[in-house]
């Protein structure tokens, strides 16, 4: 199980993306599974406009508490933006992207968690 930074940030991540309309939000618990991270997040948004709106949203959210992002990818191009906070990975995707890299099914050995339990 994460600890309870890791659930603080993943819960202020989610709630920067909700604010920002974001799409078919998914949390991942990876923590047994891997040392990239506790959390991978997965949200959508509808076009280049909205995933840098989400992206700047979170990071904000997250800045404002003291975790700072560690890494941006793909941010200009904002087809698949990658925000890692070291405990929490963010990713936004759009549509298209998000069923090409699928990472549901990549990180399926992870424990798919209702948002709202963290």
């Amino acid at each position: 199980m994460a600890d309870t930074k890791a659930q603080e940030m993943a819960r202020m991540a989610i709630e920067a993306l909700e604010d920002k309309k974001a799409v078919n939000i998914k949390v991942i618990d990876i923590g047994e599974v891997s040392v990239l991270a506790d959390y991978f997040i997965i949200a959508g948004g509808t076009n280049r406009n909205q995933i840098q709106a989400l992206a700047d949203s979170v990071q904000e959210k997250l800045g404002r508490a003291g975790y700072l992002t560690k890494q941006v990818e793909g941010y200009n191009t904002a087809n698949w933006v990658l925000l890692d906070f070291g405990d929490v990975i963010v990713h936004i995707f759009d549509d298209q992207n998000r069923l090409l890299y699928d990472l549901e099914r990549i990180w399926r050995d992870g424990r798919e968690i209702d948002p709202a339990q963290l």
